[in-house]
């Protein structure tokens, strides 16, 4: 990591244009390692307790390669790959977490399709835990609503199964760090 000078600051309103030079620097500094923290952070998803006949990551990927085969673009695969990523850091609303992450990459159709496609998913299974299945319905009036159930039908629902092909992560690395890659 290259040495980043620091703002000296402890107040904003005591800011100076020097310091935000500084802050400058360590922000392109972040935006240089977001592809690298996104794949840690899908590596991530194979450790800790799963529950499901495949591992999280293993899931995404599974999601990511049904998308591809069908001939989805590289927008619709990276959306299909990182969908479950806040799983971990936040399981009481992971598809906000995924979503956030998307937010400045992606068209408004596929970042609603992550943001609410764990009320989609829900219909399921959710009626075997005692919630509403059809709890999506109170979106059928939204223009991206086929999207969104079609992703958890076709890509999203099937993708828990241990003897489908899946390759693995690194398939994916170059099109992550391609689509995190800083914008000029």
């Amino acid at each position: 990591m290259a040495t980043l000078t620091q703002a000296t600051f402890t107040r904003m309103d005591e800011s100076t244009a020097e310091d935000w030079a500084a802050t400058a620097s360590a922000h392109h500094y972040l935006e240089q390692g977001l592809a690298d923290r996104v794949l840690r952070e899908m590596r991530d998803l194979a450790t800790g307790p799963q529950g499901f006949a495949v591992d999280r990551l293993t899931h995404s990927i599974q999601t990511a390669h049904r998308a591809e085969k069908a001939g989805r673009d590289d927008e619709y695969l990276v959306c299909s790959l990182v969908h479950d990523i806040g799983d971990l850091l936040n399981p009481y609303n992971h598809p906000d977490l995924a979503a956030a992450i998307l937010k400045p990459f992606v068209s408004e159709e596929n970042l609603w399709m992550v943001q609410m496609h764990g009320v989609f998913q829900g219909y399921y299974f959710w009626h075997h835990v005692g919630l509403d299945r059809n709890s999506r319905d109170a979106y059928a009036d939204h223009p991206h609503y086929d999207r969104c159930a079609e992703f958890c039908a076709e890509y999203d629902m099937p993708a828990f199964d241990p003897a489908y092909p899946t390759p693995p992560l690194e398939h994916y690395e170059p099109l992550v760090r391609s689509f995190f890659a800083p914008k000029a």
